[in-house]
């Protein structure tokens, strides 16, 4: 791919998911403490239905093919090892038109390697991050993106974020959108503070919107308040199957979802595919209501298939969708 300036330069680990589709009548699913749990019998040799590998995904990676296909010059900056796998990845991302040039490769690591246990439309993920020397790249000056997305990276990557933060505290033109993932929000709003006081878009779920602000879940607009106080311009929170809701600061919608055509098969980067819709959207210079039109359908999209990446949709897909939206499809404003 020839160098270029890029719209959004994606920043996050990139995996291998591996899943394994467990049969519906070898397995069940059990309470336990309050949480369901997937069990199965130990010791014993469980059939399952087929296995299918999916090369170049994770929450950051995603992204980066949901913007290509909507049209944005996108890249990726991740990691990966010197095996086949690291190879097949970038392999991968060429072949979904995502520029790897900031994709370092470890020659002594192997590549990140997930295992999903897929049952019924639900998955359960076994993840494991390799431990690679995280270092911001640097950058000439035709290298600097419009926009960073950041999201989920290794435990062992704190410093990593001071980096990226500076980087950033130099280079005020450039925007960012922060989807935290797990060891991330383990890491606590205060340890990242400089990366939410910079963000321009802020993009949770509600348990994790919860967590970070230590805030009401059951009050969306103590959720925002708090999580506008940290810094982010535009706070995006998804509650699953009750919807969305946005705030600019002035102004909160609520979006509901767009209706499955038919019961989802997978819902693997489902959130990964709203988000990076939504933020896509924004890149492009849509408003909030836009965004949240966009995506929902998006997310509809990518249940329907394997993986987080099959199911996304070019802008044009997405505008049919939209067409055939009933009426009741519409960010309502609360406040």
């Amino acid at each position: 791919m020839s160098e270029k300036q890029l719209d959004v330069l994606s920043v996050g680990d990139v995996v291998t998911d591996a899943f394994i589709k467990l049969i519906d009548n070898q397995e069940r699913i059990e309470n336990y403490h309050k949480e369901p749990n997937i069990c199965m019998p130990f010791g014993a040799k469980i059939p399952y239905d087929h296995a299918e590998i999916v090369p170049a995904v994770g929450n950051a990676s995603n992204a980066s093919v949901a913007f290509a296909k909507l049209g944005l010059k996108s890249g990726l900056v991740a990691n990966v090892g010197g095996d086949n796998n690291g190879r097949d990845i970038l392999a991968a991302l060429s072949h979904a038109k995502v520029d790897s040039r900031f994709v370092h490769i470890n020659p002594g690591n192997v590549s990140n390697y997930h295992y999903v246990l897929w049952y019924k439309e639900e998955r359960t993920i076994l993840i494991k991050h390799e431990e690679y020397d995280y270092h911001w790249p640097h950058f000439r000056v035709i290298d600097i993106p419009k926009w960073i997305y950041f999201s989920s990276i290794s435990q062992h990557a704190l410093e990593y974020h001071d980096q990226l933060a500076a980087w950033l505290e130099g280079h005020a033109p450039v925007r960012l959108a922060f989807q935290p993932g797990t060891f991330q929000i383990q890491a606590g709003s205060r340890r990242l503070k400089r990366i939410y006081q910079r963000a321009e878009i802020l993009a949770v779920n509600r348990e994790e919107a919860t967590r970070i602000s230590g805030g009401n879940h059951a009050d969306i607009d103590d959720l925002f308040n708090r999580l506008h106080a940290l810094g982010p311009k535009i706070v995006l929170i998804s509650d699953g199957h009750a919807g969305a809701y946005a705030s600019d600061g002035i102004n909160r919608y609520k979006m509901p979802i767009y209706p499955d055509p038919k019961p989802p098969y997978d819902r693997t980067g489902a959130g990964d595919a709203f988000t990076s819709t939504f933020v896509a959207a924004l890149i492009k210079g849509d408003d909030l209501q836009t965004a949240l039109l966009w995506a929902p359908i998006n997310a509809m999209s990518v249940v329907q298939k394997v993986g987080a990446q099959a199911g996304l949709l070019g802008e044009k897909e997405l505008n049919h969708y939209l067409r055939l939206a009933p009426h009741s499809y519409h960010p309502e404003r609360f406040a």
